[in-house]
């Protein structure tokens, strides 16, 4: 009995009998005492119960305390990456708010941290991997043909209107629909201007014999109206002698299908308006080369012009006292150019409530009552279709590694805002001149009877210049271009993103490192080197498809 309790108090579990196990392991037990060895049964038993119980005890405090540990150290993994997530998390913010935020403005003053000058500062980077030729010069032993002077269709005479350049476009359409009609073109007329209140004769800033002696193979030009057309003054007036349904960037068949034959019926006729009359790539491929000839070749300025503008080249090159070179930089932002862009500028409420008014002036129609131009500004600003402010332009040309010494060249018009304007591009540049500041009032004196001659000095100092730099879009900057890439692409001309300096000044979290970085690698392929041209890209900016060739 004493054996069958014991197997069934330890559960079930075989043991041996009570004598055979202490015969093992109880050699000083008697047998002839059976009362002591059940006693000593159930101590035993006892026994082990307590040390099975207490085994087991501390077998499941061990598991826990492991289990424990596992998840603490979990747990404190954790801890620790949210701990470094927040110390970067805080030095990120404390690096962004004490980051150098572009540059810091003491009143009308900018400082901005100095740039390593790249190498290709004063050089296109990528002229080397380019290998193009201007290829629309004079057709040197060519025979002309040109019919005889009695065979010509009649006679074409136009107004070149605008400022200089849009009035040099219009005379290069002009040589072309000439060319297109087997027309003869009378020298045009440059037009007064009602902005520029300008009375220059072609005469006055061209070089007439050389114009019409260049072209004498290609087009037959002349000086004036003919003599047998008694009646001039119906010319500039009369509707009959009008053509007036021209439509913009017409092809060359248009000419030839409406034009041409009311040409042949009154021997001479007026084309007005003129401006952006003729296409680009629906008109031949000769015909585009025929205009890059008229603009890159025929069309001179006068002598005294062109001495007047090496003068002035000359002394920029020596400001320092040794040769140098040097930056001309086209500002457009005169009150005009403000106004007409119809983009928020940085000003007093005074100065854009005057700006309101100018523009409710001169554009009522587009002004309306101002309320839907705010979200058309902040818009046009992200697009990149703002004028850059002065400002703008010092940051950017700081950024792309200019020094302060640099020498610029400011081809401008009466910048709006005055010197308060200026200031922030003056101060950060201080070398810093326009031709009034490199002549004499003599020197300028015979140049200012005509505000054409004055731009033309603008002109052929920006074209000869090391680094040419546009701030807005515009015929000027669009023939300086592409007359650079013309003659020489090895010569530098920036033509800025506005859409990333519009972002990039409009982001209070960008470090100046980063924007440099942005700038720089942006403009690595806005230098100005001859790009393959798409429908409707005229061939003022870029004319290496029809004007250039392989060298």
């Amino acid at each position: 009995m004493a054996e069958l309790r014991h197997s069934t108090s330890i559960g079930g579990r075989a043991t041996p009998s009570p004598r055979k196990r202490d015969d093992v392991t109880s050699p000083l037990s008697s047998d002839n005492n059976p009362l002591r060895d059940d006693d000593g049964d159930r101590d035993r038993h006892h026994r082990d119960r307590f040390r099975s119980l207490f085994s087991n005890h501390f077998q499941l405090l061990d598991d826990t305390a492991r289990v424990y540990s596992n998840n603490f150290k979990i747990f404190l993994f954790f801890i620790t990456v949210l701990a470094f997530a927040g110390m970067f998390t805080v030095y990120s913010v404390i690096s962004h708010l004490n980051a150098p935020y572009m540059c810091t403005k003491e009143g009308i003053t900018l400082h901005c941290p100095r740039v390593k000058e790249p190498p290709s500062l004063w050089e296109n980077p990528l002229a080397a991997t380019t290998s193009w030729k201007p290829c629309a010069e004079k057709r040197i032993g060519a025979i002309s043909d040109l019919p005889e002077a009695n065979e010509t269709n009649g006679y074409i005479f136009i107004h070149a209107e605008g400022g200089l350049n849009q009035q040099r476009i219009a005379i290069c359409n002009a040589v072309a629909v000439a060319k297109i009609m087997n027309a003869t073109l009378i020298l045009p007329v440059l037009k007064q201007d009602q902005i520029w209140k300008d009375q220059t004769k072609f005469e006055d800033i061209f070089d007439v014999d050389h114009f019409i002696d260049y072209l004498k193979d290609d087009v037959r030009i002349v000086r004036d109206i003919p003599s047998w057309f008694t009646d001039k003054s119906e010319l500039f007036t009369s509707i009959r002698r009008t053509v007036k349904n021209i439509p913009k960037y017409a092809p060359a068949q248009f000419y030839i299908d409406n034009v041409l034959p009311r040409i042949k019926e009154k021997k001479i006729m007026s084309l007005k308006p003129f401006v952006d009359r003729l296409g680009y790539d629906n008109v031949p491929q000769e015909i585009n080369r025929l205009r890059c000839r008229v603009n890159y070749h025929a069309l001179k300025f006068l002598p005294e012009i062109d001495e007047m503008a090496d003068q002035l080249v000359a002394r920029m090159r020596n400001r320092t006292g040794s040769p140098n070179p040097f930056m001309a930089l086209h500002l457009r932002f005169e009150k005009g150019m403000v106004g007409l862009s119809f983009c928020d500028f940085v000003g007093t409420r005074a100065e854009k409530a005057l700006m309101g008014l100018y523009r409710l002036k001169e554009w009522p129609r587009r002004f309306k009552d101002g309320s839907h131009l705010w979200p058309l500004a902040l818009q046009k600003r992200k697009e990149g279709r703002c004028p850059l402010e002065p400002g703008e332009v010092a940051v950017m040309l700081r950024a792309m590694g200019y020094p302060k010494e640099t020498q610029i060249y400011v081809a401008s018009g009466q910048v709006y805002g005055g010197q308060n304007r200026m200031a922030p591009l003056r101060n950060m540049f201080p070398n810093l001149v326009t031709k009034e500041e490199l002549t004499t009032k003599d020197e300028l004196d015979s140049f200012r009877k005509h505000v054409t001659s004055l731009a033309a000095l603008d002109f052929l100092v920006c074209l000869k210049s090391d680094v040419f730099v546009m701030t807005h879009g515009g015929n000027f900057a669009k023939l300086i271009i592409g007359a650079r890439r013309y003659m020489g692409h090895h010569q530098k001309s920036i033509k800025p993103d506005k859409g990333l300096l519009s972002k990039s000044l409009g982001d209070p979290y960008m470090g100046w490192a980063t924007f440099v970085e942005d700038v720089v690698i942006t403009h690595q392929t806005r230098t100005g080197l001859p790009e393959a041209t798409f429908p409707n890209y005229d061939i003022w900016e870029n004319p290496l498809t029809p004007c250039m060739c392989k060298a």
